[in-house]
């Protein structure tokens, strides 16, 4: 039996989505007449503002193109390049962003741990941030953590005031990677209050408040929450090529979103999709699923005759190939319609004779 027609990508990221109308709309209104530049403009001190309201306090906001660059930028501004980060071992830092940090900090390591549902511990951090950082190695300087992490999976607010109560006593600076903080702050109760607890409240330091992947074109903000991390960081940020010169069209994106909570709404959405995806393909024979997902991911076991064909005709990603594992994402732009036309396709293809 052969799958019914669905579209190629709906569901391999979020990254694959367009931008939403409000996004697109605020880069056309932007677009009239002339405006200073390097972030003198109206549109960029309205974004700052917005942001600091959000998390209530005069926190440091830069504006930057993409995650890998807002990562690289906050951890360049933590850590010297003798210095080492300690983070989890699928990390985007460690796996996905071809040594960017490393690159842009002058040579921090990265230290990992692979522990258990993508989420650091805070045994797993004092293991390795005691390592012996003499002058003959490096010396841990910042805790990295990902906020929703990339199995999908959450840090309470109590966890990572704990992971950042720890990283202190130890003389390191927290750094949250929020690519998906959004969706994050959407699935822990959908308010900045929300927001604030897993951040500012539970003692992070620096944080990437990810746009991209919530309707935005390259578009993420790195936010400073502690003033000292924050010193040197507008040089660090022209140093990684950061620094738009016409910044009015990031920040006008983040005024868009940011107003009457926009920001969460669309994550929202992309959270329930994944919801809804997962009621209509876990009663499919040969799916197998460990939950609920907590975000817009969810994480299938599949198969294994089965996902190639699946993938030709929607293509997703690869998750853990020894459990046959893939990984499907809706975005801001999911709809229903889109779930039922690739639930009716999984269930095809799985159903079709090996």
């Amino acid at each position: 039996m052969k799958a019914p027609r669905g579209t190629s990508s709906q569901f391999a990221s979020d990254n694959w989505s367009g931008i939403c109308p409000e996004a697109w709309a605020a880069l056309a209104a932007a677009n009239a007449g002339h405006a200073p530049s390097y972030g003198s403009d109206d549109w960029t001190t309205a974004a700052t503002a917005a942001i600091r309201s959000v998390f209530e306090t005069e926190c440091e906001v830069f504006m930057v193109f993409n995650g890998t660059a807002a990562n690289s930028l906050a951890l360049s501004a933590l850590c010297r390049g003798t210095d080492a980060i300690v983070c989890h071992a699928n990390a985007h830092i460690n796996v996905d962003e071809c040594g960017a940090p490393h690159f842009f900090s002058g040579g921090a390591k990265l230290l990992t741990a692979d522990t258990p549902h993508a989420k650091l511990t805070v045994d797993a951090v004092e293991r390795l941030a005691v390592t012996p950082h003499d002058v003959h190695s490096a010396r841990p300087r910042a805790l990295s953590l990902t906020q929703a992490t990339e199995l999908g999976t959450l840090y309470t607010a109590d966890e990572i005031a704990a992971l950042c109560d720890q990283a202190h006593r130890m003389g390191m600076l927290v750094h949250l990677d929020g690519a998906r903080i959004a969706n994050a702050t959407a699935a822990l109760g959908g308010t900045p209050a929300a927001l604030r607890s897993f951040t500012i409240d539970a003692g992070v330091d620096a944080l990437s408040f990810g746009g991209t992947k919530n309707g935005l074109l390259g578009a993420e903000a790195v936010i400073f929450l502690n003033p000292l991390a924050a010193v040197g960081s507008a040089f660090v940020r022209k140093q990684v090529t950061q620094l738009s010169s016409k910044m009015r069209f990031l920040a006008a994106q983040f005024n868009a979103i940011l107003d009457e909570g926009l920001w969460l709404d669309l994550a929202s959405h992309a959270n329930e999709m994944a919801r809804e995806l997962y009621s209509r393909t876990s009663c499919i024979d040969g799916v197998i699923l460990d939950g609920p997902p907590a975000v817009n991911s969810v994480f299938p076991s599949l198969p294994r005759p089965a996902i190639e064909p699946l993938r030709d005709w929607c293509f997703f990603w690869d998750w853990d190939e020894s459990r046959d594992q893939v990984r499907w994402m809706t975005a801001w732009d999911t709809t229903v319609d889109d779930i039922e036309r690739f639930a009716e396709g999984v269930r095809a293809v799985l159903a079709a004779p090996v």
